[in-house]
């Protein structure tokens, strides 16, 4: 394991609120597209697993990309909470700045509910396409695939979560609207997970 892989773990561990959830989410979203991509790439390189080999270059060319993506996301959401808590202190010693502090709070906090749905939809992506790469990629990878599997839909249940919470912090038609779409997203995700474990117990056994 290296110093960037160690340091990156401290800072989680901190006593600091940033890094949270949130960049966990995208993180574990980060290391789910990974394990694709490993499965993805052992695939293609036996024709014994052709069945396989078209959704195979499909993660390929999606998980590339999205690797960089959830790190991306890994930061934005530490800075979108930041920028949540430096709106709470701003000044609110007349109406005017109470105004000012409570428009800045709700684009904040808008902004803060956004980037885990970000990672939800990035998630949920992998995810729909992990039950062909099950049902066809090399089986001898059966087990990271399903460790990929897991790994997307935990980002989604966390980052879940982190939508809820800033969701829940305000009373605002616009932050409603995040909620339902990730709900829908959690939702399909159970779906999605549950035939990839079935196929997964299917050609274990």
């Amino acid at each position: 394991m290296n110093d960037g892989y160690v340091s990156v773990l401290n800072d989680i561990s901190s006593d600091s609120p940033t890094p949270g959830g949130g960049t966990v989410a995208a993180l574990t979203l980060a290391h789910a597209n990974s394990l694709a991509l490993m499965v993805a790439r052992l695939t293609l390189a036996k024709e014994k697993w052709l069945d396989g080999h078209i959704v195979a270059e499909k993660i390929i060319r999606f998980s590339e990309q999205s690797q960089k993506i959830s790190l991306a996301l890994a930061k934005a959401d530490a800075d979108a909470f930041d920028k949540v808590m430096s709106a709470y202190r701003l000044p609110k010693s007349d109406g005017q700045e109470k105004e000012i502090r409570n428009e800045a709070i709700l684009s904040a906090t808008i902004g803060a509910a956004n980037t885990p749905l970000s990672i939800t939809k990035e998630s949920f992506v992998l995810l729909s396409m992990l039950p062909d790469l099950a049902r066809f990629g090399n089986s001898n990878a059966i087990t990271d695939l399903a460790s990929a599997s897991e790994l997307a839909y935990t980002a989604i249940y966390i980052a879940s979560l982190n939508v809820k919470i800033n969701v829940d912090s305000m009373n605002d038609e616009e932050l409603n609207k995040i909620q339902v779409v990730s709900d829908e997203f959690l939702s399909n995700s159970k779906i999605l997970i549950d035939d990839i474990r079935a196929i997964v117990a299917e050609r274990m056994s």
